[in-house]
């Protein structure tokens, strides 16, 4: 059984052969560009000091490169655009260290010059004649976004303002997805993990408008949550408005895809709260469950795509409203949060919805325990997880710097270990 079937089966609620396992599928299921670098290390595959690349720079994410794919027995590889969440491509990599020393490779308009304070700031689409629209502090390990809000007129909202980023996806990227999916298809036996953008609404991490030179409309973070009270008539308008581009984009993009990716990543907007939700199922339902229907809908009608949705959080109580609205798989299954242990969550929804991720805690387990605790997890989520399929292996959501690599290796060890069907 390859990957790809493998993940396949899973997703349609069968055992396959093992669990299936992914690392950097997706924005968030991926591994901090320094912990990659020590992983690599660890297992042999490169001479000290070799980079490694810095794949998405918001996120500082590391490249998940072939060989550490074949090391690992990932199963899972990702389908993006190949520009960052600053607007720039990921071409012309030149070297940068980290602050701790890491050495890296990063896209050609990542600007490498640290401000006198020594925080190094972010430009959109690398114009350095724009103002910075992050900055990743001195000694820090990301990029924090700048508040660029400017004084609103309330009384005179335009539409296009928060539909800048949104539009008719280029000839050009459309070749590109084409291209890039025929290779990964063909050339690997992966199961293909798409993120094509522009259909996730409303998600707080992209609504500051991070490549745009110059923002326009409701940007910041307490202006447009409040406008979910205030005025939640303008958000279903923006999002009716996102919504029709999306649709008219993913016919172009299936044309040119076709059936070679296995699933998408629909949305990554978070709903829930370490404690709680962060709005209410009513404001859900209202807001934002009509528009993941219609994408839903769709993809389902047109393609043989299943459907991603990522929420953090305490969303325990979102999940029937997640499957209504037709989404396939649940992630980054974050168990730690109010209300979302594992063997209530796989009892109640095993069998309509996928889990993919929930098999390490890397709040607290992964970064702080011992590498007997990160095995006994492991092995405690596969046997609750893993039964009846539904159920792929990822740790809840991006693993992060300064994680001991024994406990990484640790965990990879105990999913191959206890992964294999029939679940012990």
């Amino acid at each position: 059984m390859n990957s790809r079937e493998r993940v396949s089966i899973s997703l349609d609620h069968q055992e396959p052969d093992r669990v299936p396992l992914d690392l950097g599928g997706s924005p968030t299921t991926g591994m901090h560009v320094s912990t990659v670098y020590a992983l690599r290390q660890a297992l042999g595959l490169d001479p000290p000091g070799t980079p490694v690349k810095v794949i998405e720079p918001y996120q500082m994410l590391g490249e998940i490169a072939p060989d550490l794919i074949d090391a690992l027995g990932i199963d899972v590889v990702p389908l993006n655009s190949g520009i960052t969440m600053f607007g720039f491509r990921n071409e012309d990599w030149k070297p940068w260290r980290l602050f701790d020393g890491t050495p890296v490779l990063v896209p050609g308009k990542f600007n490498t010059d640290p401000d006198p304070d020594g925080s190094i700031p972010m430009y959109p689409q690398g114009d350095r004649a724009a103002s910075p629209c992050a900055k990743m502090p001195k000694g820090g390990f990301y990029f924090d976004a700048v508040d660029r809000q400017e004084p609103i007129d309330w009384d005179n909202l335009r539409l296009e303002d928060n539909l800048e980023e949104f539009g008719p996806i280029s000839n050009e990227e459309l070749e590109f997805l084409r291209v890039e999916a025929e290779r990964l298809y063909t050339k690997t036996d992966k199961a293909i993990l798409a993120n094509f953008g522009g259909t996730s609404f409303g998600d707080i991490a992209l609504i500051p408008g991070l490549q745009l030179k110059h923002p326009k409309g409701i940007r910041g973070v307490k202006e447009w949550y409040i406008c979910h009270i205030k005025r939640p008539d303008y958000i279903l308008k923006i999002f009716e408005r996102q919504c029709k581009i999306a649709l008219e984009n993913l016919e172009k993009i299936r044309k040119a895809v076709g059936d070679r990716v296995t699933a998408v990543f629909v949305t990554g907007t978070d709903f829930g709260m370490q404690r709680g939700p962060i709005m209410s199922i009513r404001t859900y339902q209202k807001l934002y469950k009509p528009f993941h229907k219609r994408i839903n809908e769709w993809i389902h009608e047109h393609t043989s795509w299943k459907t991603f949705i990522h929420s953090c959080g305490s969303v325990e109580v979102f999940l029937n409203e997640f499957i209504e609205a037709g989404f396939d798989i649940f992630n980054p299954v974050q168990t730690s949060a109010v209300g979302m242990e594992p063997s209530t969550l796989k009892s109640k929804y095993g069998d309509k919805i996928v889990f993919w991720g929930g098999g390490i805690d890397t709040q607290k387990t992964l970064p702080f325990g011992t590498s007997d605790q990160v095995r006994r997890e492991v092995h405690e989520r596969i046997r609750i997880f893993g039964p009846r399929g539904g159920f792929i292996f990822s740790a809840i959501h991006n693993i992060q710097p300064k994680v001991p690599i024994e406990n990484i290796i640790a965990m990879y060890e105990a999913v191959r270990e206890f992964g294999k069907y029939p679940i012990q």
